[in-house]
């Protein structure tokens, strides 16, 4: 039996639909992600700690869920709010379905709402806090809930996702219709140290891919920390919330800058700037989905990036410290830096793309050759 859901936001909206996955009511800041697919990957970001997905397609957990699909172990997003559910998943390789996971999960779920009128709500008055709720409240005292939830401005929330203790990788991306575990590397050009500000599984198999060792390391480990295991070169990771509440992150990262190659991704690419001496700021509704325009200033070919993110760097607090070399053809945000002289080098958006297209996946052999030298 199918129980009553309410999504109140924090303006007074609220949309009236079914609950499924977890029973009772979950606070989160409510986005939307325009991906077709990839529903599991998106859930599993911890980039989404704190947030409730909205998917924009209309009909998911169509392929059910499958442990090989995750990013980082377990759900990370507090809520989600679909179309329409698919109560039977039709995948060779799903163990259960979205509704069960979800539920194994307790992380809450509302679907049969009008998202389009969701997502359009979102994009006009902006990304704010919600509740989604199946415990019979009334509209206002959810409402009263969201308006009294944190937003993420001035959030650590990377911190307290990190990792507590470093460790290493070295398997290479799987052959998921092989059926063969990956062998891990067995002779490594390079020594990579990775930051994990809210790491996806995916980034460290790419890294592998390209020769790299890696030592995965909490969030607050020191530069000289880092220097002293001697890297060939320095990752800075995906991550939720306001990059400048990280906890000395940028300091951290301005001392490594110039002893070591540096590659940053979204929250690692943010603080990359703040290290140089630059701002972010809160976006609007942000840029999350598999389908964003960036356009290479240095070659002019426009690529098609997965992102997810609700903040970016100001361009103008950068001038005379860093070049920017991509921008998002949507709204002109800055999607990409770098620092020759100090060998380093970010993006906004992501190359691994999982899910999402991989025109940019050959960013990590542009780390690779900064290593090589």
């Amino acid at each position: 039996m199918t129980k009553r859901a309410v999504l109140a936001l924090a303006d007074g909206t609220t949309f009236e639909g079914r609950a499924f996955g977890a029973v009772g009511e979950t606070v989160g800041e409510v986005v939307f992600n325009t991906s077709m697919f990839g529903y599991q990957e998106i859930l599993t970001d911890p980039s989404y700690v704190g947030q409730i997905v909205t998917m924009t397609y209309p009909e998911m957990g169509n392929v059910g869920a499958t442990p090989e699909d995750e990013e980082a172990g377990k759900p990370h997003a507090v809520g989600m709010v679909v179309r329409a559910l698919a109560s039977q998943p039709s995948n060779w390789r799903a163990t259960e379905s979205l509704d069960a996971y979800l539920k194994r999960h307790n992380v809450a779920g509302i679907e049969g709402l009008d998202t389009r009128r969701l997502v359009r709500h979102l994009r006009t008055h902006g990304a704010q806090m919600g509740v989604i709720s199946s415990e019979g409240l009334s509209a206002a005292a959810l409402t009263e809930r969201a308006r009294s939830a944190h937003g993420m401005e001035g959030l650590d929330l990377a911190t307290g996702v990190s990792t507590k203790t470093p460790y290493t990788f070295d398997l290479p991306s799987p052959d998921v219709f092989s059926g063969q575990r990956a062998q891990p590397l067995t002779d490594p050009r390079f020594e990579v140290v990775a930051y994990d500000y809210g790491l996806k599984k995916s980034m460290l198999h790419f890294l592998v891919d390209v020769g790299c060792r890696v030592t995965v390391v909490p969030a607050t480990t020191t530069a000289d920390e880092v220097l002293a295991r001697k890297p060939h070169g320095v990752f800075l990771a995906n991550g939720p919330g306001d990059p400048a509440a990280v906890k000395g992150a940028d300091r951290t990262v301005a001392a490594l800058l110039g002893k070591v190659p540096v590659f940053g991704i979204c929250l690692g690419h943010q603080i990359m700037a703040l290290a140089l001496g630059g701002r972010t700021y809160k976006m609007k509704f942000g840029h999350r989905g598999g389908n964003q325009p960036v356009k290479d200033l240095t070659t002019g070919k426009v690529e098609i990036t997965a992102q997810n993110h609700g903040f970016a760097v100001d361009d103008a607090s950068l001038k005379g410290k860093a070049v920017v070399t991509h921008i998002n053809l949507n709204d002109g945000t800055v999607e990409g830096l770098a620092v020759p002289d100090a060998r380093a080098f970010s993006v906004q958006y992501h190359p691994e793309a999982s899910p999402g297209p991989h025109d940019a996946r050959y960013l990590f052999g542009r780390f690779a050759k900064l290593m090589a030298g």
